[in-house]
């Protein structure tokens, strides 16, 4: 049985986002002053690969791949940011610093056991924390910048 709260963001996510887009479909803003532009799954899958196998603390597991996301940053041309806001699709914020980047490796995560994440499993997009993943489970690590179902990027 599923968590109450992972139902609730799987339905939020299924009515914001009713499929599964393709690969060429956008699935992220990326905003950046008065600028926004947007990227498609294929876009965002050009940056070095990672991948982890575990379970999210919110239900899903498996093999989580996705893009590094200081390698994504650098492709995007956002690495100089000071100060990182990642929007899901039902408003939750998270925000990032440099400091908080060189302190942990995150994986944006856009796929689980090869295919695109659904609403159903958190997506489009998760942002996770590979190295904290069982510390997260047993409550040792904060879960406060692990983020899903992404739909915008600002930088500043």
């Amino acid at each position: 049985m599923f968590p109450r709260r992972l139902m609730l963001s799987a339905l939020l996510a299924a009515a914001l986002c009713p499929a599964v887009a393709s690969a060429a479909e956008p699935i992220l803003d990326i905003r950046t002053g008065t600028e926004t532009r947007q990227l498609t799954l294929e876009e965002i899958e050009r940056s070095d690969a990672g991948q982890v196998t575990m379970r999210h603390f919110e239900g899903p597991e498996g093999t989580f791949s996705g893009v590094w996301l200081d390698d994504f940053l650098e492709d995007q041309q956002l690495d100089e940011a000071s100060r990182l806001r990642f929007i899901a699709l039902d408003d939750y914020t998270s925000f990032l610093t440099p400091a908080d980047r060189e302190a942990r490796r995150f994986l944006l995560a856009t796929r689980l056991d090869g295919d695109p994440l659904t609403p159903e499993e958190l997506g489009p997009l998760m942002l996770i924390v590979p190295a904290d993943a069982e510390a997260t489970l047993t409550g040792e690590a904060p879960m406060s910048q692990w983020i899903w179902a992404i739909g915008e990027i600002q930088a500043r």
